[in-house]
């Protein structure tokens, strides 16, 4: 079945909505208006005001309030119109939803799932517009995954909603016009997979810049270069096997992170590499991140600053001539 990854997210909530009478969405504009991305238009004629909640504009209080329900017995779906703005969620997300078992000494538990927009390049501006998937995967007790197909996007939220603890979606805003033929869906919340399998140098990625690599790939391969696709999909707890599977087969890596290079994932999936399979390596290792500097407005300086095509090319090139 054909869809977009617009659709496979709506099709994954409506099946969650009609599966479990303790699920309910919450968010900015999910209701009436049908979500800002159109995610949840007609639910809440369907599903009624109880269960498709519009909040008000305060992250920290209806964050809040789905984390209580969750404690409470309930399923909550949280939405959050754009990463940027879970920062002002932080406290109700890292010290209490990922705390919770922990300091209950696993009496409580805190089943809440959080979608939240995330990435740049539809010239949203700085404010609308960054990766902060790093800042949420460095917290224990938070399971923090990035759909970067349209098969995961439809797949990834009825695995989070087996879950009794909290799980961060990412959902990249480049991705929702996205296409593609849907047939087998199911996944876990554990593994990376691969995209493309090669043999000459392993670009791992995730979310947003998946379909930058792949393009890459194919341009690779017109010039003889065997390129491997690596989708980690699961940014906490990185699948480290995955990762040290593909280094030990190509010997070269370039890791593609759209988060800013000083701190990044990119920079985590490195130093694991150097703990785990080190002298497996035949090149030292390249990162392709953003520009340090706010995603600018205008598109040829937004396009600049991110990672594109062209730029996992070049780094490649330095690790396969190297």
């Amino acid at each position: 079945m054909r869809m977009s990854y617009r659709e496979a997210v709506r099709a994954a909530l409506h099946e969650a909505l009609v599966a479990d009478p303790r699920v309910f969405l919450m968010g900015e504009d999910v209701g009436r208006y049908g979500g800002s991305y159109a995610m949840s238009k007609g639910f809440y004629d369907e599903f009624g005001p109880d269960r498709i909640r519009d909040a008000p504009l305060s992250e920290l209080g209806f964050v809040g309030a789905g984390v209580g329900a969750a404690m409470g017995g309930m399923r909550p779906i949280v939405e959050v119109m754009t990463v940027n703005f879970s920062l002002l969620a932080l406290d109700q997300i890292v010290n209490m939803a990922a705390l919770y078992r922990h300091m209950s000494g696993g009496q409580f538990s805190v089943p809440v799932v959080f979608r939240m927009a995330t990435g740049a390049g539809r010239q949203l501006a700085a404010q609308h517009s960054h990766s902060f998937e790093n800042w949420y995967a460095h917290v224990p007790g938070l399971r923090v995954v990035a759909p970067g197909t349209v098969a995961d996007a439809r797949g990834m939220l009825p695995a989070a909603l087996t879950y009794s603890d909290p799980v961060v979606i990412f959902e990249h805003v480049g991705l929702f016009n996205a296409e593609d033929d849907v047939e087998e869906w199911r996944c876990d919340l554990e593994r990376a997979a691969i995209r493309r399998p090669g043999t000459d140098v392993s670009i791992i990625t995730y979310g947003g810049s998946l379909p930058k690599a792949l393009s890459a790939a194919a341009s690779l391969a017109d010039e003889g270069i065997d390129a491997e696709v690596v989708d980690l999909r699961v940014l906490r707890p990185l699948d480290r096997a995955a990762i040290a599977d593909t280094v030990r087969r190509t010997h070269r890596v370039v890791v593609v992170d759209e988060g800013w290079r000083t701190g990044s994932l990119a920079g985590e999936v490195v130093a694991g590499i150097a703990e785990d399979c080190l002298y497996d390596l035949d090149a030292p290792p390249r990162r392709v991140c953003s520009e340090e500097v706010p995603v600018p407005y205008a598109k040829h300086l937004e396009d600049a600053a991110l990672p594109q095509s062209d730029k996992i090319v070049a780094a490649v090139k330095e690790v396969t001539h190297a």
